[in-house]
């Protein structure tokens, strides 16, 4: 058999099970949006006329944005602490990252309601601290949605820049210092720029995951909170199919635009970086 036929073959399930779980569903979301039962645009004009609509919109991307970065700024350091961890503690450290997504979101969030609530485990530090003298509303405010979130998705960003750090090669830090860089010049100039695509690609999945989420902004958050998803589900609850399609094709379609930018900008930061390396 011609080894292009035993390919084919190989990779037939899983184009069988991109087709059966991505394309067809998505076909009909774009269905459903575009054709009510013909072609219209009626459902896009409505999410553009109502300014209510457009600050959810907004706010699910600031939420997304926010929650991406502060993943960012605390699992790269954490991440870059464990890979220079002697190899024994690595699997145990790994593990203590790992142990939060064995417990569904809902559990967790649910764990927030009460370390936030007004009889939580936060008041009552501090109240008996003496920092205040009633309890302070942690809870049903965006501070929760933020908390919340980063800790539901801090994992995955650690877990994306360990693997990209463990792929370099420690000998290259070893061969600046001998050069007399500094540990921090290694840092930035050999060490960092290596593992600069692991630490985009876990903040655009840290995005893309906090883009659709659902039910952490709905049991903590306030009114205020609300996100796409959740707008997408009051509007399913309605049976406002298209509409709810609209709104999922525009969530979909801003998502695409922001990975498309954001590797774009990568591309020329690293093009951006080589460039000054090179005498």
């Amino acid at each position: 058999m011609p080894a292009a036929d035993r390919h084919s073959i190989l990779a037939a399930p899983g184009l069988l099970l991109l087709v059966t779980f991505f394309v067809v569903p998505v076909g009909i979301v774009f269905d459903q949006g575009l054709f009510d039962p013909a072609f219209t645009t009626a459902h896009f004009e409505r999410f553009l006329a109502r300014g209510a609509y457009m600050a959810v919109f907004l706010n699910t991307l600031r939420v997304s944005v926010v929650v991406a970065m502060a993943c960012l700024l605390i699992g790269y350091p954490v991440a870059y602490f464990i890979v220079r961890q002697p190899p024994r503690r690595r699997p145990v450290l790994m593990f203590l990252v790992l142990v939060p997504l064995w417990m569904s979101i809902l559990v967790r969030t649910y764990a927030w309601m009460v370390v936030l609530g007004r009889e939580g485990i936060v008041n009552g530090l501090l109240m008996t601290l003496g920092i205040t003298d009633q309890p302070v509303k942690l809870l049903f405010t965006t501070g929760a949605v933020y908390v919340g979130m980063v800790q539901i998705l801090l994992p995955i960003m650690i877990v994306t820049c360990y693997s990209a750090m463990t792929e370099i090669d420690q000998n290259l830090l070893r061969a600046a210092r001998i050069l007399g860089a500094r540990s921090g010049q290694a840092f930035a100039r050999v060490f960092l720029p290596l593992s600069l695509e692991g630490a985009v690609t876990g903040t655009l999945i840290v995005f893309i995951l906090s883009m659709g989420f659902f039910i952490t902004p709905a049991l903590i958050g306030g009114r205020r909170d609300m996100m796409m998803a959740n707008l997408i589900s009051s509007q399913v609850s309605q049976t406002n199919w298209g509409f709810a399609a609209a709104l999922a094709i525009i969530l979909l379609l801003a998502t695409v635009a922001v990975l498309v930018a954001a590797r774009l900008l990568t591309r020329r930061l690293v093009y951006a970086a080589a460039k000054t390396d090179t005498p």
